[in-house]
């Protein structure tokens, strides 16, 4: 059928030919079903798509991972190939990175998927348990990816079905991919029970603080890993009253909470990896600049963060069960996504998801100008170009976005600028609330917008402000210009950042400051010696310097993919070993295998229990009960030997090794010892006679298992007088 014919039919056939067209859960004319989404987008948004969304929409539908431009209208294209999975029996799962954008989306493309006659909801943090239950019977589900992720561990405490709150899903398509299979894909989701405290570490702590770098412990080279001298380790043990921190005694817990308390003190710096908000740590996502209001550390550095900051050290509680978000996103069986910046890591994403990148033309040709680095010798001189050159744009009416490293620095450059008189808008860990704002308004005549990292993603940045109404005006002078204070661990960062100037065939600037004291050219370019003869304003023009801060920035790129790789070995075996678990679990709450398994061991109680009503369901809570808890001690054990692994290496083990050896070996017979004491429980009782109780509060959070990510030029520079 043609376009002409297609605009014809009334809404109602419309639908009617859409669903025929996807009948059989496949689309039998991709072209023509394609220009019914475009259709029912222009009916009911008014937004009728680009060819090139069109493509974006099919390559989705195919399974790919699609890389498009900032401004290229990712939010319609995600819409439309959610509405046809969905057109096609399929669930689907839109996986956005926060609950703004989760709630935004679903509300914006409401219209569009109700027209084919569709549930569309959205799941966020506010949401009770029916509310959810509702949300995920939809047929298209926005939602936060640790919400969706916290759902599936909340369900796989349950011991009845019908308390489970997701249903399953068909497909996961994830909004800004490479943040979420990538750069976060490792990250734990945990759910945690309470328990009783452990011991204070307060002495340890106040023994700790008053160490000195350099005499007592040394700090390497890219400053992730401090090390205790032997002095160091001298004056802890005489203040600790120990002979030694060394001895078997102490090894695994005096020694672990004395490194935990030195990499506090001296790595974890405040407003750079951290906030203290209402007398809590409040952790700063790197790879947003944004509080990741649901994460924390391990408990033994969070606890360290805490006591370090004077605060109440917050309980540990034991972990019941955790996921990675890589592993949340193989349990869906079709996975796809879009992103600004996909080709960067396609060879992530073909090793750890199979997944193919396609890259979408834009629809109008790109107008921004990247400028070539500014390099300097020091970060002081570096500073005071940015400042310079800040000013120069913001005296002409020309918007300026600046992206820095860390809060710290955000803060340090907008005191700068309000000393020149130069009104500021700062973006940052500190007022994420106000991000949406903020950042819509900073295509605006005169704006300054200066933001951690790439905050404002899922925002679009209209030339003349939100209302575009200074469109021309913003364009006459060469369009946003986006500023960089230094190059990123890795260009996919500079790349997200670069991206937000030059939307739409809009004019734009990109420039981005280096100076050789940044981090990411200390660390990767730890132990070379360059050499350069700079001008008199510190400034640094040589094509040599140049190609070194790329190769700097590489090296450092290679880091980040090594810790990648060997934390995905750790995470692996446990992930493989949940899957076993879950396939038991579901057998027991399912069938009525629990019932079957405990009175073939033991015969006498169950026939004291022939005639109970709901002897099937007394038996599946035992045995979930002891399942459960074996797979919690399971993580309890890994989580201890993860922690003093590295030890392995002074007796000559490979530390990934010695842990999977522990690992197959503590999980060899875990499901029988769960059988075992759940027959115990059954020949003598219940779990409430036997004093046996889940836990009766749970709470959920995210581990960030790299703390030190994405940390910026204040570690080098020292916070005061960064723009001095």
């Amino acid at each position: 059928m043609h376009q002409a014919e297609l605009n014809r039919l009334d809404d109602a056939t419309l639908a009617q030919r859409a669903r025929e067209l996807a009948a059989g859960g496949s689309i039998s004319d991709p072209a023509e079903f394609l220009a019914v989404l475009g259709i029912a987008a222009e009916r009911t948004l008014g937004l009728t798509p680009f060819a090139v969304q069109s493509q974006a929409v099919l390559r989705l539908v195919e399974g790919d991972v699609i890389q498009m431009a900032t401004g290229e209208g990712k939010t319609l294209v995600g819409a439309m190939a959610a509405t046809g999975f969905a057109l096609s029996g399929k669930r689907v799962h839109v996986i956005t990175v926060n609950d703004y954008l989760a709630e935004r989306d679903a509300e914006w493309m409401r219209p569009l998927v109700e027209f084919f006659g569709l549930r569309v909801a959205a799941v966020t943090e506010k949401l009770g348990p029916e509310e959810r239950r509702e949300a995920y019977a939809g047929d298209v589900i926005y939602g936060p990816v640790n919400e969706i992720g916290f759902d599936v561990l909340r369900d796989q405490q349950v011991t009845r079905r019908e308390d489970a709150v997701q249903l399953p899903a068909d497909v996961a398509l994830v909004d800004e991919a490479d943040s979420v299979l990538v750069d976060e894909a490792l990250v734990p989701l945990v759910l945690a029970g309470n328990r009783p405290g452990r011991e204070s570490t307060g002495q340890i702590t106040d023994v700790v603080r008053h160490l000195r770098e350099r005499e007592h412990y040394t700090i390497d080279d890219d400053r992730r890993n401090v090390f205790l001298t032997d002095e160091g380790a001298a004056r802890v043990e005489g203040a600790l009253g120990i002979d030694s921190l060394y001895d078997d005694e102490h090894i695994g817990t005096t020694l672990v909470k004395v490194n935990l308390a030195l990499h506090a003190k001296a790595l974890l710096i405040r407003d750079i990896h951290y906030l203290v908000t209402d007398g809590k740590v409040a952790l700063i996502d790197a790879s947003r600049g944004r509080v990741a209001d649901l994460q924390r550390w391990p408990d033994g550095l969070q606890a360290a963060v805490e006591a370090k900051e004077g605060l109440d050290v917050t309980e540990g509680g034991r972990i019941l069960d955790t996921i990675t978000l890589q592993a949340l996103m193989r349990r869906y069986p079709m996975v796809c996504g879009m992103t600004g910046t996909a080709v960067e890591a396609t060879d992530q994403l073909r090793q750890f998801y199979d997944l193919h990148v396609s890259v979408i033309d834009r629809n109008k040709e790109l107008r921004r100008f990247d400028e070539a680095d500014r390099i300097y010798a020091t970060a002081a001189e570096k500073n005071r170009a940015i400042v310079q050159e800040i000013a120069h744009l913001n005296s002409t009416g020309q918007p300026v976005l600046v992206g820095t490293q860390d809060v710290a620095e955000s803060e340090a450059l907008a005191e700068a600028l309000e000393e020149l008189g130069i009104e500021v808008n700062v973006l940052n860990a500190k007022n994420d609330a106000e991000e949406a704002r903020i950042i819509a308004e900073a295509g605006d005549l005169g704006r300054v917008t200066v933001s951690t990292q790439m905050a404002g993603r899922g925002t679009d940045i209209r030339l003349g402000g939100a209302d575009q109404s200074d469109h021309e005006a913003v364009a006459a002078l060469g369009g946003l210009a986006v500023i960089g204070t230094s190059r990123h661990r890795t260009a996919r960062l500079d790349n997200q950042l670069r991206g937000r100037a030059g939307r739409q065939g809009d004019p734009g600037l990109s420039l981005f400051f280096v100076s050789l004291e940044d981090d990411v050219v200390t660390s990767g370019g730890a132990g070379e010696n360059v050499t350069a003869r700079p001008e008199p304003d510190g400034s640094i023009h040589s094509d040599r310097i140049r190609d070194w801060v790329g190769h700097c920035q590489r090296v450092t790129e290679g880091q980040l993919l090594e810790i990648h790789a060997q934390t995905w070995k750790y995470n692996q075996l446990l992930a493989d070993q949940r899957v076993i678990i879950d396939e038991r679990r579901a057998k027991l709450l399912d069938t009525p295998q629990a019932w079957e398994e405990l009175a073939e061991r033991a015969p006498e109680r169950a026939a004291e229990l022939a005639d109970h009503p709901d002897r099937e369901q007394l038996a599946r809570d035992i045995m979930l009960f002891h399942l459960d808890d074996e797979w919690a001690e399971h993580l309890a054990v890994m989580d201890d030997v993860r922690e003093s692994i590295h030890l392995r290496a002074i007796a000559r083990e490979t530390p990934i090794d010695e842990y999977h050896r522990i690992a197959v070996r503590e999980f060899k017979d875990l499901a029988q010892r769960a059988v075992d004491k759940a027959v115990e429980t059954f020949r003598e009782g219940t779990l409430e006679e036997k004093g046996l109780a889940r836990p009766s509060a749970t709470w959920t959070y995210m581990v960030s298992d790299n703390p030190l990510a994405g940390s910026g030029n204040s570690v080098v520079s020292g916070i005061g007088n960064l723009f001095r």
